[in-house]
């Protein structure tokens, strides 16, 4: 292969969603492609036209969007090129790189069980492969592209190393059914060469394609492009990931409040490491990524990690940027927006918010003292601490409170000098200002909360709760 320009490409079939071992597989490429300041391109597979509805496409480019995947150009439609897949058959068949096959279902058939009786290899060979064009009869026929009979291919993949595979187990690969229309291993390889693809990097399921793929791309004298099969992502149990495992799509997780630069940092270390690093941002992992640190074994997908580091990457994200992040996912999860005072309260409690969320759920949960109104109803959780005690304990620091300053150690030091005036654990009256105050058992410090509220709305909510 020249010396060219990187050029990477993601090509799902369109299935309704972005399955997670799609989105790894598409960040791997855009990795990549932004790591050699090359192209990342997007090709939509949907030859399978039952599947392929402009939703389940739209699904693909959703998931890709909230990602953060950006594609240079438009999407590709392979079904929108089948006659330039079938014009590349043609030409094949023309340099007599291919062939036309006669051969009858029936007879491939009966081929086969010939071969499997007498303990032969059922490999199909046709008999027209180098039948004259004269012998040919007026029947339907399929296209085949000659293989070598002899000696090796060897597919040269970055992740699997040197991959030989004989040529005598390679069969003569129909490009052009008999009615004229191009098969998927084809328009594959014209869309990989048409787009300029130097790398492909898809699943390790795809290896054996890339020996049958070879075949075209050799008999149109093309250039193979460089190839990385990376392994499949496995469940916890170590087996192919499936729904039994949890969510697939990418979409069930961004409705569930994962933030994407979390995900994307969960799934670059699946099967993809740079030391012992397993915290990084989305551009230090631009800058480190490369094909030769992929892994060959399977990954394990693993939701408490993805929770730990999405829990990270909340906590170092500027705080008026997690305020627009959350209310992207209020809308995609289709719960109700905030209003714009919510945005300016929820970036006024950030401080105290983003340090132990692990998703945008949990956050709001103790986001919701400064979220919400009074007067303030107490879950049955939270409301078992306003006891006569320490509703008695809230109407002597009301009055306490009013000319206090304002600032964490001297309310701290107040509420501590009222608790064992009364013999009461601070804990416990900690949990009677939290219902007060919040409403809920889980919230952030009361003293965190009292200084986001303020003093007025403080004291409003301890007199609604004491009266």
């Amino acid at each position: 292969m020249t010396d060219r320009p990187v050029v990477t490409r993601f090509a799902p079939s369109p299935t309704g969603f972005l399955h997670i071992g799609g989105a790894r597989t598409a960040l791997f490429n855009w990795l990549y492609a932004r790591h050699a300041g090359g192209k990342f391109l997007l090709r939509i597979e949907d030859t399978d036209r039952a599947r392929s509805t402009p939703e389940a496409t739209e699904a693909i480019f959703a998931g890709m969007r909230w990602l953060g995947l950006d594609w240079d150009g438009d999407a590709i439609s392979q079904f929108e090129r089948a006659d330039r897949h079938a014009e590349v058959a043609q030409e094949m068949l023309a340099a007599g790189k291919a062939y036309k096959c006669f051969s009858t279902q029936e007879e491939i058939e009966a081929f086969r069980e010939a071969a499997r009786a007498e303990g032969n290899s059922t490999l199909f060979r046709s008999p027209w492969r180098d039948a004259a064009e004269a012998d040919h009869p007026d029947a339907p026929y399929v296209v085949r592209v000659k293989a070598p009979r002899e000696g090796e291919t060897v597919i040269r993949d970055s992740v699997q190393g040197d991959v030989t595979i004989r040529n005598d187990q390679l069969d003569d690969m129909i490009v052009l059914r008999s009615d004229g229309t191009p098969v998927y291993m084809l328009a594959v390889v014209v869309d990989d060469h048409d787009m300029g693809v130097t790398h492909v990097v898809r699943g390790d399921d795809h290896l054996n394609n890339a020996a049958r793929q070879m075949l075209v791309y050799n008999a149109m004298g093309w250039d193979v492009p460089q190839w990385a099969h990376i392994p499949l992502i496995h469940g916890e149990d170590g087996k192919k990931l499936s729904k039994r495992h949890g969510a697939l799509g990418v979409e069930e997780w961004a409705a569930d409040g994962y933030p994407a630069s979390g995900m994307r940092n969960y799934l670059a270390r699946l099967g993809w490491s740079h030391g012992d690093d397993e915290f990084f941002t989305t551009e230090q992992a631009i800058e480190w990524f490369d094909l030769s640190a992929i892994k060959k074994s399977p990954a394990r997908f693993d939701t408490k990690k993805l929770a730990n580091l999405s829990g990270q990457h909340i906590a170092v994200t500027e705080d008026a940027t997690l305020v627009q992040e959350i209310s992207e996912y209020l809308t995609y999860s289709g719960n109700t927006s905030l209003s714009e005072t919510q945005k300016a309260a929820l970036e006024t409690a950030m401080y105290c918010l983003k340090d132990r969320a692990k998703s945008y759920p949990e956050l709001l949960e103790k986001a919701h003292f400064a979220l919400t109104q009074r007067p303030i109803v107490p879950d049955e959780k939270s409301g078992k601490a306003l006891d006569p005690v320490h509703i008695g304990i809230l109407r002597e620091l009301t009055p306490q409170l009013q000319n206090a300053s304002w600032e964490r150690e001297t309310l701290e030091t107040l509420v501590k000098a009222l608790a064992e005036a009364n013999d009461v654990k601070l804990g416990k009256l900690a949990g009677a200002l939290r219902a007060a105050l919040a409403g809920r058992s889980v919230s952030p410090s009361v003293f965190d909360m009292m200084l986001v509220l303020g003093r007025d709305e403080t004291m409003q909510r301890l007199n609604d709760a004491a009266s």
